[in-house]
């Protein structure tokens, strides 16, 4: 058997066992309340998860590859400087959880919300939100997805040396498919197995790194030896200043509450319990893998010196480091990254197109007026259009994909931080407040990202959230107070 093919027997393995895992799921599906439970099975996996699927479904979605490539890559030329950086990504599903899960969770189940637009809705009784929201969705989802896609047949083409259609056939047929297929709970339920994969992926590689480097200590003295700013924590010639490392700890902290496709969990788990493990287990699994991937393209440097591009690091320390069949495993990794990046905006996808405005505004929000299976069916067909259309899109990869992605998550927080957060823990929030912050984030993220405007080492995204904040209040002081049953549902 040739090197290439096996690479590919670990990878098509995994794929296949993901479709098995969807199929599996779907056929434990529980519905039988009409249509209101087909959607909340559909979306949600009808409020049933578990501490460990619920918390591997929270990392897997929050990860995409730039966790195995890209922020590896940087580690390699920065050091240990973006592996401390990294790691402020620690938080994630504890700080999710624990700021909007149980609050969140209570809510959805008093307004029967299903989707994180339903919420909105119920919350400031608005269509202006509901449309803005719906429709900065789908297009920063679109873009999102657009770039995993490619950046995931890139490596796989890079590292296996198979063409470009086939990596992105492979994995792209098989996200959309098990996606349709099997709606949240295949989501979850695969996004548990892939969370697996990658954990094991970032552990291999490091150890063949630490193997082939002759062990961290001569590592980091290699590190020292080329560079002594690679092992101190402001990197080579101060490239992480501290401004910046602040910035960080807005844009995946704070920022990470305004992502929908992990926001969304928050209404999916079963009871308290499961959301304490949850919180516990995610915490510790993905600073494990964060830890382990970046911690591996730092010392590759020690390993390989003189790579032209940190982007190769990954790749070039997969297929000189470890045998084609590990290495295939590997590639596993940043796909499983990929695929439960990509289900969860699919999903969401979807249930803007179905739930929040076909629904809502064509059946007057009233889902028993279609029958169960022809939303089950509609489910169907909406999220393999969608994934469909970015798959097509893929086919022709555009450049620029580090920007287009950065882009898409920085506008998703500046449209959903404040009006999802503030509209659970201030009660005087209304429809005029999250109307400007959503405008005013949108406005001021996408000139400073076009302008590139020079911000001292500061991310774009901390002048957005402080304006967008304050024109949250600004329209809050203007706009007329929300009326009492909407106080008395999110304010109890």
């Amino acid at each position: 058997m040739s090197a290439r093919l096996q690479m590919l027997v670990p990878v098509a393995a995994y794929l296949a066992l993901s479709f098995a895992v969807a199929v599996w799921a779907a056929n434990r599906e529980r519905t039988g309340k009409g249509a209101r439970g087909v959607l909340e099975e559909y979306f949600i996996g009808g409020r049933s998860l578990g501490g460990f699927v619920l918390a591997m479904t929270i990392i897997a979605s929050y990860t995409s590859a730039s966790s195995f490539v890209g922020g590896p890559g940087v580690a390699y030329q920065l050091g240990l400087s973006w592996v401390l950086l990294a790691m402020i990504q620690v938080p994630t599903t504890f700080l999710t959880l624990g700021v909007l899960g149980k609050r969140f969770a209570i809510v959805a189940r008093r307004t029967g919300a299903v989707t994180i637009t339903d919420y909105l809705r119920a919350r400031y009784k608005s269509d202006a939100v509901v449309i803005l929201c719906s429709a900065a969705l789908l297009i920063f989802f679109m873009a999102a997805m657009l770039a995993q896609f490619i950046g995931g047949a890139r490596l796989f083409q890079a590292v296996t040396g198979y063409p470009y259609i086939v990596g992105l056939g492979l994995f792209g047929v098989t996200v959309v498919l098990y996606t349709s297929l099997g709606g949240f709970r295949a989501v979850a339920f695969t996004d548990a197995v892939q969370g697996v994969v990658m954990l094991v992926a970032a552990v291999l590689v490091l150890l063949a790194v630490m193997e082939k480097g002759g062990g961290m200590e001569s590592c980091i003295a290699a590190l020292e030896r080329i560079d002594p700013g690679l092992i101190t924590p402001s990197g080579p010639d101060g490239a992480v200043p501290r401004p910046f490392i602040l910035s960080f700890w807005i844009l995946v902290g704070l920022g990470v509450l305004g992502l929908p496709q992990t926001t969304q969990r928050c209404m999916a788990y079963r009871d308290s319990r499961s959301m304490h493990q949850a919180m516990l287990m995610g915490t510790l699994i993905i600073g494990f893998m964060i830890l382990c991937a970046h911690l591996a393209g730092a010392l590759g440097r020690a390993v390989f010196p003189d790579l032209p591009a940190g982007d190769l690091a990954m790749p070039t320390l997969i297929v000189e480091l470890l045998p084609p069949f590990w290495a295939g495993v590997f590639i596993a990794g940043p796909l499983a990254a990929i695929m439960s990046t990509v289900d969860s905006m699919l999903l969401l996808a979807s249930a803007a197109i179905i739930k929040d405005l076909y629904i809502h505004y064509r059946l007057g929000g009233d889902a028993s007026r279609m029958r169960p299976a022809s939303l089950k069916r509609a489910g169907f067909l909406v999220t393999a259009a969608v994934g469909a259309l970015v798959f097509v899109s893929a086919l022709e990869p555009p450049d620029l994909l580090v920007w287009i992605n950065l882009f898409a998550f920085g506008g998703l927080e500046a449209v959903f931080l404040w009006p999802v957060v503030l509209g659970l823990y201030w009660k005087r929030a209304n429809a005029a407040g999250a109307v400007a912050a959503i405008m005013t984030g949108l406005g001021v993220f996408f000139l400073l990202s076009v302008l590139r405007v020079p911000l001292g080492g500061v991310h774009p995204i901390v002048p957005t959230l402080l304006a967008s904040g304050v024109a949250f209040v600004f329209g809050v002081r203007c706009g007329a107070a929300p009326d009492r049953e909407i106080m008395d549902v999110f304010g109890g």
